[in-house]
């Protein structure tokens, strides 16, 4: 048996006036994940437990088997673990994004959580100059992916608490951007960072061209080293997780998976989709598990674009499940396949919810409750209601997926 999952981060919205009260998911063609859906079971799954917040590492360390009570320490750890950094015990692992900060009138906001996307090799380029110039021997910067790197703090921990920047887009964050200050290395970071980015070449030609200057850190996602044991161990799993996004990729280590890079992966809807389904495919062929993750929905939601969360939801299906899933009925092989996302990111509010997800499993061999309904949030609710299922864990979910236990 192969198993596939195929996540869709933040692909779940509210109905949409502009959609005529369909959700993105609804009014997307999806006629890969609608055929899957008809012949296989929809229910929903609460990737969050109450109390942790909705974020993209809780929610998928649950649909991955592993209870964010039990493991979740954080999200920058696991980003580390991706970049190849280990944590020492008395180290502390911090995201750190690139954003636009706007200064007005003594008040900070947050503009851009992402810098208008900007590029790799435009942000390595800064994170590089920050690093030379700012690192300490307490204070080490690592390069990621486009907006998003990496910060490890050595030492006893800072009395800090941090907020995601795409949690605050457009507002004041006046607030959270003291805290740094009231820490005497942070502070000093941020502040000589600041002038360093003001005059970066980078951010000179990026405001020449009417975009997004890079032109403040932002750490957040603080946290220690996990303690979990790999996939292999407790399912008997081998395989891939394939992504662009540091954080899934530092999910896929800590739960002993191959995590190759793509070339082109970018984490939006211009990424490489033929270079996800090949690896995805050389995965399968090698082992017996492929986790394919699209970051583009979630990005689309927090930008607030309607158009482009459609299109990556388009493309997920027309790209990724339609390609991957005629490969496996060519091979003939017994296969099971899920399609869900991690939680809601809605237009409407930009940022993440707990609001347990849809899922949808299809498996080759037959599912005893077919849903008869194409993939959606109301289709899988009204599912399970009509099947007497409440919503489930992520990691009861995992136990489903892989053991074909009870849900």
């Amino acid at each position: 048996m192969k198993y596939i999952l195929i996540i869709g981060d933040g692909m779940g919205d509210e109905p949409i006036a502009g959609l005529g009260g369909r959700t993105p998911l609804e009014a997307a063609a999806t006629p890969v994940m609608d055929r899957l859906a008809r012949a296989g079971e929809q229910l929903l799954v609460r990737t969050v437990p109450a109390g942790y917040p909705p974020g993209s590492d809780v929610a998928n360390l649950s649909l991955l088997g592993y209870e964010p009570e039990k493991y979740y320490t954080g999200r920058a750890p696991l980003e580390a673990a991706s970049m190849g950094v280990d944590l020492g015990a008395d180290e502390l692992a911090f995201r750190c994004n690139l954003v636009t900060l706007e200064r007005k009138n003594d008040r900070v906001i947050m503009r851009d959580y992402s810098a208008g996307h900007i590029t790799t090799p435009e942000s390595t380029s800064l994170i590089t100059a920050v690093a030379e110039q700012c690192g300490t021997k307490r204070l080490r910067l690592y390069p990621g992916i486009s907006y998003r790197h990496l910060l490890i703090a050595k030492g006893e921990p800072p009395a800090l608490t941090t907020v995601p920047p795409h949690d605050h887009l457009d507002q004041d964050v006046t607030e959270f951007y003291a805290r740094y200050l009231q820490v005497d290395y942070f502070k000093t970071l941020m502040e000589k960072s600041a002038a360093l980015l003001a005059d970066h070449p980078v951010n000179q030609k990026r405001i020449g061209q009417e975009k997004n200057p890079a032109n403040s850190l932002w750490l957040w996602g603080e946290g220690k080293s996990p303690d979990m044991r790999p996939l292999s161990e407790r399912f008997g799993l081998s395989g891939a997780l394939i992504s662009a996004v540091d954080l899934l990729k530092g999910i896929g280590v800590y739960a002993g998976l191959d995590v190759p890079e793509i070339e082109g992966a970018t984490g939006y809807i211009d990424t490489n989709y033929d270079g996800k389904v090949d690896a995805a495919l050389a995965a399968l062929a090698d082992g017996n598990l492929a986790i394919i993750h699209l970051e583009g929905p979630d990005e689309a939601g927090h930008q607030g674009s309607l158009a482009d969360k459609v299109q990556a939801i388009e493309d997920l299906d027309a790209k990724i499940a339609g390609p991957i899933l005629h490969a496996l009925e060519k091979a003939g092989e017994d296969f099971r396949m899920v399609i869900c996302m991690d939680h809601y990111t809605p237009l409407s509010i930009r940022t993440h919810v707990d609001w347990p997800v849809p899922v949808l499993l299809y498996d080759s061999q037959g599912v005893a409750r077919p849903s008869g309904q194409g993939y959606s949030e109301i289709n899988a609710g009204n599912s399970a209601a009509e099947n007497g299922l409440s919503p489930v864990s992520g990691a009861r979910f995992f136990h489903y997926f892989i053991r074909g236990a009870k849900a």
